[in-house]
């Protein structure tokens, strides 16, 4: 059988019910044969909440899931027929399943959030910041460099007056 992934639009937030609901149509249907993988593309990332480190998931694409399956009426009738469901990307009628590289990619993706979590924000230079943690906690301050690899900022404070560089992790600091 050639199983292909197709991308699956949803009500945005319903994305882990309709991949619930759409595993036990396919079981009440007996086409388990003709599904593969049913993924909510996600990414752990690392937060600081209330002093304390938290991890939590971030949906990389909202409101839609991957669905890899063996395309029939039966099967396309499976998926939009699901509660929640709004369509197929790429065709209402035949939709266009992506490639497998692309498909690879995501779970790759995905496989490296679950093994070294990412910060929520991401940081450049010139960004203005609050910090959120530590002694500066609710200073305020721009983003001088970004050390990525060490998960590093260096940011200006103004303290008395004057601009004093400071080196926070990135979860100690917000987007303003």
């Amino acid at each position: 059988m050639d199983f292909k992934w197709y991308i699956v639009h949803t009500y945005s937030g319903f994305e882990k019910k309709v991949k619930l609901n759409l595993e036990e149509r396919i079981k009440n249907a007996g086409q388990e044969k003709y599904f593969g993988q049913i993924l909510v593309p996600t990414e752990q990332v690392v937060e600081l909440k209330q002093g304390q480190k938290r991890t939590s998931s971030r949906k990389f694409y909202p409101g839609y899931i991957m669905v890899q399956m063996v395309l029939t009426k039966e099967t396309w009738h499976t998926v939009r027929s699901t509660p929640k469901v709004t369509g197929f990307v790429g065709g209402e009628v035949n939709p266009t399943p992506i490639p497998d590289e692309e498909a690879e990619r995501i779970i790759r993706q995905m496989e490296e959030g679950v093994s070294r979590p990412k910060p929520k924000y991401r940081f450049e230079e010139g960004d203005e910041v609050r910090v959120i943690d530590g002694p500066f906690s609710s200073f305020q301050g721009i983003v001088e460099e970004v050390r990525p690899d060490k998960e590093k900022l260096r940011v200006l404070i103004t303290v008395f007056g004057r601009p004093t560089p400071v080196e926070l992790d990135f979860i100690q600091v917000n987007k303003i």
